[in-house]
């Protein structure tokens, strides 16, 4: 048997995955949502790690964003982990973070639409979307009101999340990966996902015109990828 775990990325919560968990159901494919905590790049892995280990099932790990690093560490050693799949996501190397790993690439627009926040208990800020840029830069092909509503229900990143390097080998070292990404992602450049992937060996699919979220706004095709690396485990 298999399970389907997805994680979500920065500024998104579990229900981002929804409409494609309920493509995977429909195609037989036990699948669930993480709740990333988005505190830090370490303790984020190893809170995914821990539910991994306490899942029976071979698993596949499906990270959106930041969600894709998060992934990438806890898929590093887990025996069950076997395969890999980044959606719109950061396909990081030991040492690299997500906040330098596009460097040479042109800046996306979410860079200047990030509003800092503190919090107690840290010296450093988390972020949120400016709320008036959200669509734009996270959700352009999401219709308007939906966009809206996300805008308005998003969770912060730590700065921790975006700044702290992976500390381990990578998942995708170990196990196939797939990787499926938005032509007109204005979060994570569409080019540095095309290298990327090309480096680490994934099975690549790119979607036309698909924003950052392409979870919610093309999930068929976003499943259909998620499937494939299901059904090479068979």
């Amino acid at each position: 048997m298999t399970t389907v775990l997805l994680v979500h990325g920065a500024f998104a919560d579990g229900s981002a995955w929804n409409n494609v968990i309920a493509r995977l159901r429909r195609d037989g494919i036990t699948a669930r949502a993480v709740a990333n905590p988005l505190r830090g790049l370490t303790a984020d892995g190893e809170y995914l790690a821990h539910l991994v280990e306490q899942t029976e099932d071979d698993v596949v790990l499906v990270g959106h964003s930041y969600g894709g690093a998060v992934a990438t560490y806890a898929g590093s050693s887990a025996p069950n982990v076997r395969a890999l799949v980044l959606v719109g996501a950061f396909g990081l190397d030991r040492g690299e973070a997500a906040q330098t790993a596009t460097a040479g690439y042109p800046e996306p627009e979410l860079i200047s639409a990030l509003r800092p926040w503190t919090y107690p208990g840290s010296d450093l800020p988390e972020f949120t979307i400016d709320t008036e840029k959200y669509r734009s830069v996270f959700a352009a092909d999401v219709p308007a009101e939906q966009a809206a509503l996300g805008a308005l229900t998003q969770r912060p990143i730590a700065a921790l999340g975006l700044g702290e390097p992976l500390g381990v080998t990578p998942a995708w070292r170990r196990v196939p990966s797939w990787w499926v990404f938005g032509t007109a992602d204005n979060a994570i450049n569409p080019d540095y996902q095309r290298d990327t992937a090309a480096k680490i060996g994934a099975t690549t699919v790119e979607l036309a015109g698909g924003s950052h979220s392409i979870a919610v706004s093309r999930p068929d095709e976003v499943a259909a990828v998620i499937a494939d690396a299901v059904g090479s485990l068979s």
